[in-house]
């Protein structure tokens, strides 16, 4: 019986997922499949039946945009990383019991130390977004000795949750403002880095030629991590590239973070090389 893994999110169309997985599962020549569920909020609970009575047959899946914080109070465990983000990414499911956890976090950090060989130290952090994807970078970063951390979301109210949630692990200077608040360029100017956590210019979204920042709005000095991969190049991307500023798209953070995945379903250490050369063929052979 061939067993089954998947992501769901909605939309899902622009998930390379199914590739990354995919050359995971062959190096290994595993018979597991790995699908694109895409599933609305209205779904989920019906989905969520059907992984656990499914039992083997469906070992886990990923979570991505929107249900990433949704989908936590569903699960039977959670752990210690999915809760200080608040948010699940993978979920395992062991004879219908479904136990949730976040590789974000780890993801993004082994993307910064290994790609762009980053330093924390001193650093004031700008995030742009306050979803489930912000959660779980903000708590990565707040083991970093940071100057500062701003997060910057449409709903002030969101992003200011998030904030008074993370003080619960850090005592660092930490605040919250609104996308649309005169502040948000003036602490775009002051960052070390600036992680975009947004849909906002992902290919097949509803804003893919937009970015929250202009190129006269970022120091030359800061890395601009986006963490959307698809397209490889986002508006915000040239933006910060226009500014003389060093950028990382989201690709790196997306094998990381699945190679911990893949690890958690299959007690097997993941072929990291195998799954970069599919993801980036496949990008280029999109056109992005």
């Amino acid at each position: 019986m061939t067993r089954r893994l998947g992501i769901i999110g909605y939309p899902i169309a622009h998930s390379l997922s199914p590739v990354m997985f995919k050359a995971a599962l062959d190096d290994y020549g595993f018979n597991i499949s790995y699908e694109a569920w895409e599933i609305p909020a209205s779904g989920l609970p019906d989905f969520l039946d059907n992984v656990r009575c499914s039992k083997p047959a469906v070992m886990g899946f990923n979570v991505t945009v929107p249900h990433k914080e949704m989908v936590m109070s569903a699960m039977d465990e959670v752990s210690s990383e999915a809760k200080r983000a608040m948010a699940v990414n993978t979920v395992v499911n062991r004879a219908g019991r479904l136990y949730g956890h976040n590789t974000d976090g780890a993801g993004f950090v082994r993307a910064l130390e290994e790609e762009a060989g980053f330093s924390f130290n001193g650093c004031s952090a700008l995030i742009l977004g306050a979803g489930g994807a912000a959660r779980g970078v903000v708590m990565a970063l707040s083991s970093k000795n940071l100057k500062e951390i701003i997060i910057a979301n449409r709903t002030p109210e969101r992003s200011a949750r998030m904030a008074k949630d993370v003080k619960r692990y850090w005592n660092g200077s930490l605040r919250s403002i609104s996308l649309a608040s005169v502040g948000l360029r003036d602490a775009a100017r002051n960052a070390g880095l600036i992680v975009q956590c947004t849909t906002m210019g992902m290919l097949h979204g509803p804003d893919e030629d937009g970015s929250l920042l202009a190129s006269e709005d970022i120091p030359t000095e800061a890395l601009v991590y986006d963490l959307v991969y698809n397209p490889t190049e986002t508006p915000l991307m040239r933006e910060a590239a226009k500014a003389g500023a060093r950028v990382l798209g989201g690709l790196s953070m997306l094998v990381y973070q699945g190679a911990i995945g893949f690890e958690l379903w299959t007690g097997e250490k993941a072929p990291v090389q195998a799954m970069f050369k599919a993801t980036r063929q496949a990008l280029n052979s999109s056109g992005s």
